[in-house]
């Protein structure tokens, strides 16, 4: 199951007088990773390198920064995915100490600083979640009420019109049996809609 951390954390590695300066943090998309990579830039403008690493929303990235091909951002990138996180960034500064580390090496180092940074985090299960909308009549929403509070649902919205509307989210594995149990309370009266996809069409 993918995880996500709840807050940011870090970790840093000195290696032959080379500093390695690692976070890894919760990230929505690669805009918003970008801009906390010009910030650390703003931040450290005596780095040689800022290095990441991104897994968000179907978007990956693995960025060497000017490391040679292959030995920082997807070693990153590897860490993350092996521990099956989503919605996740790492980067790592990098102030040179004056003594090469070879190809080896650096893979070594951004390896451990992302690895070292994520011992520290507190990993949160991301568990999908499907919304559902019905209506009924006004007779049933007392009922209707119930059935959701007691599913664990989060009731997002409910409209009084000529039927009551609901509109409701819950894990997505538990809402067909939901379902299946509002059919059989409700004796075929609860009518469900599929919400308007409008916004998905070229």
């Amino acid at each position: 199951m993918p995880q996500t951390i709840n807050s940011a954390v870090h970790h840093e590695l000195l290696i032959k007088k080379s500093r390695f300066i690692a976070c890894v943090q919760p990230m929505p998309d690669r805009a918003s990773a970008q801009k906390v990579v010009a910030e650390l830039w703003e931040q450290h403008p005596g780095a040689a390198h800022v290095c990441w690493a991104l897994l968000a929303g179907g978007q990956s990235a693995a960025v060497d920064d000017g490391e040679p091909s292959g030995t920082a951002g997807r070693p990153m990138l590897d860490v993350l995915r092996h521990q099956d996180l989503e919605g996740v960034l790492a980067t790592v500064v990098r102030y040179f100490g004056g003594v090469k580390l070879g190809a080896g090496g650096l893979v070594r180092a951004y390896t451990d600083s992302v690895a070292q940074a994520l011992l520290k985090a507190e990993k949160i299960a991301i568990i999908k979640q499907r919304q559902l909308i019905c209506s009924a009549p006004y007779a049933m929403e007392g009922l209707l009420r119930r059935e959701i509070e007691l599913a664990g649902a989060t009731l997002d919205n409910v409209q009084h019109a000529d039927e009551v509307l609901f509109t409701f989210s819950l894990p997505d594995s538990a809402a067909d049996d939901l379902v299946i149990r509002l059919n059989e309370s409700g004796h075929g009266r609860i009518a469900w809609i599929t919400p308007d996809d409008t916004t998905g069409t070229d």
